[in-house]
């Protein structure tokens, strides 16, 4: 059975490197919100400085920050352009 001439000239959006930055653009903002959660206290009459610690406060921010611009840069990025 051959393959109608639509089947064979289906191309994909963008290509394997794009696909691979946009992954690891989802790991970063992942652990970014990984590295948030936890820090509250089980008693609501003590307060836990834990929730503002330099994990939560200032690393997981920028690794969800970093994890956007990968995503931007991904989808931006065309490396199918051949230089002569």
């Amino acid at each position: 059975m051959k393959k109608s001439k639509k089947e064979k000239d289906v191309q994909l959006t963008f290509n394997k490197k794009n696909y691979i930055l946009m992954v690891a653009g989802l790991i970063l903002m992942g652990l970014g919100y990984v590295l948030m959660i936890g820090g509250g206290s089980t008693d609501p009459n003590v307060f836990s400085e834990e929730i503002f610690s330099f994990r939560r406060i200032t690393l997981a921010p920028i690794l969800i920050l970093l994890g956007i611009v990968v995503e931007i840069f991904a989808i931006l990025l065309n490396f199918d352009k051949k230089e002569e």
